[in-house]
């Protein structure tokens, strides 16, 4: 198993716990030479969507203009997904003791969490590249500025990162990795599909269609595409809606409203856990 050192300082306040996150982090990412199945899922997963949704609903939904549309839904979908990731890896480093290795080192009990999060944020970098590749091969097309397309990716990277404090929550609330594995994923599919990530939500049912319409994946995915440049199509007409009409503004929002909620709640367990 990939090492790093964790003794060689005395770690204290805000700065000792990103600096311990970081290592924990480094760790996280070296040990995923041993289980090369989790990276191919985590990147296969998303080009597995684009290519169903592209080509199953793309030709009774606008064609080419739906590819281009369905980007920034595939995105936001991606990075959500990759929530289970969090919680199967602190329930596998729970199950095999690494927790328990961990609290006896002098380190911020929050590095350890802090450490998966950024880990799997990078994974959720290499996703978006991954499946941003596979956009253009679609056809599809960043219509904005490069300051817009900038943007656009950090914000989904923020809501990636938000997102992965849920999984890391559920993580350390199962009691095994298969429970991790089942509680991870079973919310992910309304999350993701009770949304305008893929169709317009005018066709919904009441009170779907308002869950919709505030679902922060809805959100997240209409900045993407309104700061990717990317239109609907005639087919899928957008709802008139405050979280519609600001985006980009409600996107940020929730995702920071999930780091402060689900952050303090994971650091909380853990502690529970370490006092064990």
């Amino acid at each position: 198993m990939a090492t790093v050192n964790l003794t060689a300082h005395k770690p204290t306040g805000p700065v000792g716990t990103i600096r311990d996150g970081l290592l924990i982090a480094e760790r996280n990412l070296l040990n995923l030479r041993r289980t090369p199945g989790a990276v191919v899922a985590a990147l296969v997963q998303p080009l597995m969507f684009v290519l169903l949704l592209a080509y199953v609903f793309g030709g009774s939904l606008g064609g080419a203009e739906y590819r281009s549309f369905l980007m920034g839904g595939i995105f936001a979908q991606a990075v959500t997904f990759n929530a289970s990731f969090t919680a199967i890896g602190l329930a596998a480093d729970m199950d095999k003791g690494m927790v328990d290795r961990f609290r006896a080192l002098p380190m911020p009990r929050g590095s350890v969490i802090l450490g998966r999060t950024l880990s799997d944020l990078t994974m959720s970098a290499v996703t978006l590249t991954v499946t941003s590749l596979c956009g253009l091969l679609i056809g599809w097309r960043l219509e904005g500025s490069a300051l817009d397309a900038v943007v656009a990716y950090g914000l989904v990277l923020l809501f990636a990162f938000a997102m992965s404090w849920i999984g890391a929550t559920i993580g350390l609330m199962a009691r095994s990795v298969e429970v991790a594995q089942s509680a991870g994923l079973i919310w992910l599919f309304p999350v993701t599909f009770v949304s305008g990530a893929f169709v317009s939500v005018t066709t919904m049912p009441e009170p779907l269609r308002t869950i919709a319409e505030w679902n922060p994946v809805s959100a997240t995915a209409t900045a993407a595409r309104s700061l990717f440049g990317n239109q609907a199509p005639p087919a899928v007409v957008p709802p008139d809606s405050w979280p519609v009409q600001h985006a980009t503004a409600y996107a940020l929002l929730c995702a920071c409203a999930i780091i402060a909620l689900f952050m303090p709640l994971a650091v909380a367990r853990y502690r529970r856990i370490a006092r064990g």
